[in-house]
């Protein structure tokens, strides 16, 4: 297991306005709550809290084309880019602290174009209940948190798909998805059009977590950033009821480990998202007290000393 040595800075960004239930704005002060900061300040890592981000509220509307809050996603999105971006530029390592996985949009942006100035190849594990591959074609709800990847990947509106500057900010091929398990119907034959690489629950259960991340890891190497979009809801609700959109069947806890620390082991973390903690859904702080849990072995926390 790898020390992680390089210093990381955490914002969060408190808003909901991508999702379809209020809550998902309390998970920054929840997983402040749950001690991530001194978590990771324990094992020795060099770790700043630069606050929250501010936007606009969330206003609660229903779709407009296809889109709900469709300015204000916009907004808080360019708030996360040029806060993700100036981390990138100083060597740091980004943390986001949704909110909701809509935010992802800003973050990956930000980490792409640091990539191509940097001549680094893009992966992003996205580990998630979903796929998150809705258009406003074929959205049952207009919620964006269901959007961000078609987004990135250049489908979507303009205000979106051009946030980082460059179109498509992304290519399908730099994504990995794991946990999946809830997909709309049309978004099924998008994500089949579009070749996703995707790791479903069913694929998991068949082949086993070790292999599964091994081949959503391959062939990483030393000119490799790697980001984790990390949504809480690719848990099991039995352990992570604390979430907007939970779906049964998820990863248990020791396969949630297993994915961490081999993560930790590549030493190729260079940004992270953690999403979609809703602690007005919640059972006490559970959920953010697990994901701390979690975040800490994809710092390096291990039970034993590895070689």
């Amino acid at each position: 297991m790898l020390q992680f040595d390089r210093p990381v800075s955490i914002f969060g960004v408190p808003t909901d306005v991508g999702a379809g239930r209020r809550g998902a704005s309390m998970g920054p002060e929840g997983l402040r709550v749950a001690g991530l900061v001194e978590a990771l300040l324990a094992r020795g890592i060099d770790v700043v809290d630069r606050g929250d981000l501010k936007g606009p509220k969330n206003p609660w509307q229903g779709p407009d084309a296809g889109y709900r809050h469709l300015d204000e996603v916009v907004a808080w999105n360019r708030a996360v880019l040029e806060a993700s971006s100036a981390e990138l530029a100083q060597g740091r390592v980004p943390v986001m602290l949704g909110g909701d996985h809509c935010l992802a949009i800003g973050s990956i942006a930000a980490v792409a174009n640091h990539c191509r100035a940097t001549g680094k190849t893009l992966r992003v594990l996205w580990l998630d209940a979903h796929t998150d591959f809705n258009t406003s074609q074929i959205t049952p709800s207009g919620n964006v948190h269901g959007m961000p990847v078609a987004c990135l990947c250049g489908i979507g509106p303009d205000a979106l798909t051009s946030l980082g500057g460059h179109v498509p900010s992304t290519e399908v091929a730099q994504f990995r998805q794991i946990g999946i398990r809830s997909v709309d119907p049309d978004e099924k034959r998008l994500v089949k059009a579009h070749g996703l690489d995707i790791y479903d629950m069913r694929y998991i259960d068949e082949v086993g977590m070790r292999r599964v991340v091994e081949q959503a890891l391959s062939g990483l190497d030393d000119d490799t950033h790697l980001h984790v979009s990390f949504d809480v809801d690719v848990l099991d609700p039995t352990i992570a009821p604390g979430t907007g959109t939970p779906v049964p069947g998820g990863i248990n806890y020791r396969e949630a480990q297993l994915v961490m620390e081999m993560i930790a082991d590549t030493g190729r973390l260079g940004s992270l998202d953690i999403v979609e903690v809703n602690t007005a859904l919640d059972h006490g702080n559970t959920t953010a007290e697990l994901a701390v849990d979690l975040v800490e072995s994809l710092f390096g926390k291990s039970t034993l000393m590895r070689d």
